[in-house]
């Protein structure tokens, strides 16, 4: 099935909220990093990619509708080619407060790392971040993504939505009624803390 929506937001601007709120719209399966921990066939075919593979996007995309998250942001730029009538969703909040989430969870994932091909390590803190954490580097990153974002996507056909804007912006821009539940709130940095330590 081809992808309807595509999230270029990195890691820990709300993805997770926004993977909930796509599935409670009808735009799910929405694919996430989560996904791709669960499941030994999406780590191979991401990690494939990742060290140098061709893209597949029907085979990595497999089931689902919709992406957000790593590490489907890191190859926007593809995907938007790809799927044209696709719409685009941008996940956001500041920089300073994106940094001290994102600092907080390469302190607990990469502390644990026992694995040098995962994605998190090949991908996002290789190619995404060049190998460097520190936060100006990785400030110049985010705020780089996000100008790429703006000046490249057409105006009708991307949504900003920053942390906390709920689902009027979003359903707007989808085309489809507000639902009457709030909207979902997930992945806190508590729940990603817990999560990484158990695996």
């Amino acid at each position: 099935m081809p992808l309807k929506v595509i999230g270029t937001g990195f890691g820990r601007t709300g993805t997770g909220s926004m993977r909930e709120a796509l599935n409670l719209l009808g735009f799910g399966p929405c694919h996430h990093m989560f996904e791709v921990d669960g499941s030994a066939i999406q780590k191979q075919r991401w990690r494939a990619l990742a060290k140098g593979a061709s893209a597949d996007w029907e085979s990595l995309f497999e089931g689902y509708s919709s992406c957000v998250d790593w590490p489907s942001s890191y190859y926007w730029r593809e995907l938007i080619e790809a799927y044209p009538e696709a719409r685009i969703v941008h996940t956001d909040r500041s920089s300073e407060s994106w940094w001290t989430s994102i600092e907080s969870a390469f302190q607990v994932t990469r502390r644990g790392q026992v694995d040098p091909d995962s994605l998190g390590e090949t991908l996002v803190f290789g190619k995404v971040f060049g190998g460097r954490v520190d936060r100006a580097h990785a400030i110049a990153v985010y705020e780089s993504h996000r100008h790429d974002i703006l000046t490249t996507v057409p105006p009708g056909r991307l949504l900003v939505h920053a942390l906390g804007q709920g689902w009027e912006p979003l359903c707007r821009h989808l085309g489809v009624p507000i639902p009457e539940q709030p909207y979902p709130m997930r992945n806190s940095a508590e729940e990603f803390r817990r999560r990484a330590e158990t695996r």
